[in-house]
């Protein structure tokens, strides 16, 4: 297997970069380079890198720590960008035209020519395509001139980056730079689906199910966290260091509570009960309570389990599964 040049000395710190012309022109000449640029869309911060080249994408795996039989997603600018990498069938186009651009990944089958690393789809043949809404994403996309593999930008199994510290406090010297635009509007990866024999769903996210229900009729889930067939799948992720107590109707000695609603708190995802805000601030309010807790449990309040809240407790309970 291809295995990426290791380097002999650290990389200098990592650039921040402007979310305008200038800034993105720059980010396009390192990715370019085969480097790493982490960016931002509508969800959380991507890193990105050239999915065309296997260096740039093993340089993704060993940056984060990430195990290669763990396929990413393949970033794209418009519709003509993705059906050169995918075969759409009336499902796709459908799902497409209602929630592209948008917070959506969809799993479909790999065209022969597509002309990614197979580093991308962990030799599968498949491959999940989004096309993210956030500006910055799609004008990098876009000037890059073609797909960009990216996950979430910090290491492997930990809380996902909402903004552009979050991605430095985690990869600082690892990625050649980060374009800061501020504060993920969604703050939740994208909801994934795979259309497959039935329309399956791999990893709840931006987009509820019951909106997609409202397109598809119910889905049926899917997934496996010893096979992965999208991101997002594994026991054990968007962990902080301290431990979680989940469905914490109380404080126990010791905690630190992040609340949802009223009632006393230490940090709250939404004092008004919005699951909108609650994903929103979920990874940022996250990391601020593991900083507060040093080492100590973080209790959890109750989160409905609908809407976004499918979301938000799929994150949650990740966080507090066994490492």
């Amino acid at each position: 297997m291809f295995q990426p040049e290791r380097r002999k000395e650290s990389m200098d710190a990592t650039q921040i970069l402007a979310p305008d012309a200038d800034g993105v022109q720059r980010a396009v000449a390192l990715l370019r380079a085969a480097e790493l640029v982490a960016f931002p869309t509508e969800t959380v911060y991507g890193l990105g890198g050239d999915a065309m080249s296997d260096l740039a994408v093993a340089r993704i795996y060993e940056a984060k720590g990430r195990p290669r039989f763990n396929p990413l997603i393949a970033h794209v600018s418009d519709m003509a960008m993705a059906r050169r990498l995918a075969v759409f069938d009336d499902r796709a186009k459908a799902l497409a035209a209602r929630f592209w651009p948008g917070p959506l990944t969809l799993v479909l089958p790999l065209r022969d020519d597509a002309g990614l690393s197979p580093y991308v789809t962990a030799e599968l043949p498949t491959v999940a395509i989004r096309l993210p809404a956030h500006p910055v994403a799609r004008a990098l996309i876009a000037a890059f001139g073609g797909p960009l593999a990216a996950p979430s930008a910090n290491p492997s199994g930990r809380v996902s980056p909402t903004r552009a510290d979050h991605v430095v406090d985690g990869l600082q010297g690892r990625i050649a730079a980060v374009i800061d635009g501020g504060a993920c509007e969604v703050g939740v990866e994208s909801t994934i689906l795979g259309l497959f024999e039935r329309t399956e769903l791999l990893r709840p996210g931006g987009v509820t199910v019951e909106e997609i229900e409202a397109l598809t009729g119910p889905l049926v889930t899917g997934g496996d966290a010893a096979r992965p067939n999208a991101p997002g799948q594994l026991a054990s992720h968007y962990a902080p260091n301290a431990p979680v107590r989940l469905e914490a109707e109380d404080t126990r000695a010791g905690e630190v509570r992040i609340g949802f609603g009223a009632g006393p708190c230490d940090l709250n995802l939404s004092p008004t009960s919005s699951l909108i805000e609650a994903a929103a601030n979920l990874f940022h309010v996250l990391r601020a309570a593991d900083a507060l807790a040093q080492g100590r449990p973080i209790a959890i309040a109750p989160i409905p389990d609908t809407g976004l809240g499918l979301a938000i407790n799929d994150r949650l309970r990740r966080a507090a599964a066994p490492r």
